[in-house]
């Protein structure tokens, strides 16, 4: 199933948790990948985003950021434009 919102984790990471909070909150469906025992899945995560943190969120194929960064969109209105550009 194809999901526009993909969300690069780790189970052990306050980040991550935010990140999949505010998601949650606006009723956004996203794919979770779980990257902490998976070098493969870590190294497409790097490809795609250019980033070795997470969380790292792509939406609609285009990364933009982890957690902080998904938050600044939401606090400038900009996240549900993203959203909707998807659907």
């Amino acid at each position: 199933m194809y999901h526009p919102v993909v969300l690069y984790s780790a189970p052990i990471c306050a980040y991550c948790v935010q990140a999949k909070k505010l998601l949650q909150k606006k009723g956004v469906p996203f794919q979770e990948i779980d990257i902490s025992d998976d070098p493969a899945l870590k190294q497409k995560m790097i490809r795609l985003t250019g980033r070795m943190t997470v969380p790292q969120i792509l939406i609609n194929g285009t990364p933009i950021g982890g957690c902080d960064d998904l938050y600044a969109l939401e606090r400038k209105g900009e996240l549900d434009r993203l959203l909707r550009a998807g659907a």
